[in-house]
């Protein structure tokens, strides 16, 4: 690999000799002096060249006035944004730089890659910088996106290892649906059909029926959804896990609180800093149990405070989530809140239902900020219990005969919940899109670059 110093740790060394390496952000070509802002992956520092604009008759063979020094400011000045250069020099900490305290002092600078003018600024449109986000992603914020990412998914792996939970990768190419026929992507396969998985909701169960007793899975769901939202998407990463041996859903809230506190703790420790310079948001780590509140209650709620759900059927819409919200945060101070007992008419086949009331299920969605970011539930693992249900929902048993088998051999009471990795992070850092949060976005008119 080529030897370089991480722009970010240039403040541990000490004055002397240092090679960087990254991508020309600024030029400034003064008469005397040039200036180049070169930013890597980890941050950025500024780079310092006395100009020689012109050659003397005694000019000496080196150093400043020479014909190398005025090589140096000749490439200098013709340095394109966005271009990538190594450049090795001495390394001077000097506390009236106001970018990092530091600078670089030119010795050489290597062109690597020279780059065309930019097509996308800082304040492009949303749709044209997706068209660029290659470029795009070359801001610090939406580095720092990334990066917190990075940060949240391992704090979560390290909960789910520490548990003894296994991570698995499930296919994604199926041969029926895993939730219902709406919203499915059909590919043709040799002979035959096979649809885009829209979660792993059978695979995770299959891992109980095999004895697993707790998985997890970090992978793409794919929902052939023509929505044009700013949180959905036809492809998006979801967060799953499913565990075994559970008394009710209560077991799958508790866990899926431990694993937002673990990775909301580990944002705010490493980059809670930099999300309020860049974001101007504080990374508020949520305390525990969250508040839960049944959906009738909760639609009672948000009609005294006048707004009622006008839906036919008896789930929440978009706006009694926000307003749910609302509440949560003016009454009980916290930013999570569990919505639980939904109606089984409008829940999955494999819900478990009430004990007593087949019309509630043991289920529950999360809502952050106003927004859903999951939905939990214990499953139904009595075989007989779950192909009524299956009918119930208009779907064929004969269909789901893969599916019914795991529970035909033995399976331990389990449950689970599958979230959105891009609406975590969309909310977590107030932005307004999930395309901000998501490394290559999908929706119904994008599918470049």
């Amino acid at each position: 690999m080529t030897s370089r110093t991480l722009i970010s740790d240039l403040a541990a060394l000490p004055d002397g000799p240092v090679t960087v390496a990254g991508w020309v952000e600024t030029v400034r070509d003064q008469k005397k002096v040039q200036f180049v802002i070169l930013r890597d992956e980890s941050g950025a520092a500024q780079l310092v060249n006395p100009a020689t604009r012109e050659l003397a008759e005694d000019a000496p063979a080196d150093g400043p006035g020479s014909a190398a020094a005025l090589e140096l400011t000749e490439a200098i000045s013709g340095l394109s944004h966005g271009s990538f250069v190594r450049v090795t020099g001495e390394l001077k900490h000097d506390e009236r730089v106001k970018l990092g305290g530091l600078e670089v002092k030119i010795g050489s600078l290597e062109v690597v890659s020279a780059a065309l003018e930019t097509p996308i600024a800082a304040d492009s449109g949303l749709d044209k910088r997706m068209d660029w986000r290659f470029l795009d992603l070359r801001q610090p914020k939406q580095n720092l996106i990334f990066r917190v990412q990075t940060t949240f998914l391992h704090a979560l792996r390290g909960v789910w290892v520490e548990k003894g939970l296994i991570e698995i990768q499930t296919p994604k190419l199926m041969a029926s649906a895993s939730e219902s026929r709406a919203e499915l992507f059909e590919v043709e396969y040799f002979e035959t059909k096979a649809y885009l998985a829209q979660s792993p909701q059978f695979f995770k169960q299959m891992a109980q029926a095999a004895g697993f007793g707790g998985v997890f899975e970090v992978g793409p769901a794919f929902r052939a959804d023509p929505s044009f939202t700013s949180r959905h998407a036809t492809e998006f990463t979801s967060i799953d896990t499913e565990i075994s041996w559970i008394e009710s859903h209560e077991d799958v809230m508790a866990l899926h609180e431990e694993l937002l506190v673990a990775g909301f703790q580990a944002v705010a420790d490493k980059h809670g800093d930099e999300i309020r310079e860049l974001f101007g948001v504080e990374v508020v780590v949520p305390s525990r149990p969250f508040p839960r509140i049944p959906l009738a209650e909760a639609k009672q709620i948000v009609a005294d405070r006048g707004y009622v759900v006008p839906r036919a059927d008896a789930d929440m819409d978009p706006e009694g989530e926000r307003r749910i919200s609302e509440y949560v945060k003016e009454e009980l101070g916290h930013e999570f809140v569990f919505l639980t007992d939904y109606a089984s008419s409008i829940r999955p086949f494999y819900h478990m239902r009430h004990e007593g009331d087949p019309g509630l299920t043991n289920s529950y969605d999360l809502i952050y900020n106003g927004v859903e970011i999951s939905t939990g539930a214990q499953r139904e693992h009595r075989v007989d219990v779950l192909v009524e249900q299956a009918k119930e929902k208009g779907l064929d048993p004969e269909e789901l005969g893969f599916y019914l088998d795991f529970f035909r051999y033995g399976v331990p009471p389990h449950g689970g919940f599958g979230m959105g990795l891009a609406r975590v992070l969309m909310l977590m850092l107030h932005e307004h899109s999930i395309r901000e949060t998501t490394y290559l976005f999908r929706g119904p008119t994008r599918l470049l670059p």
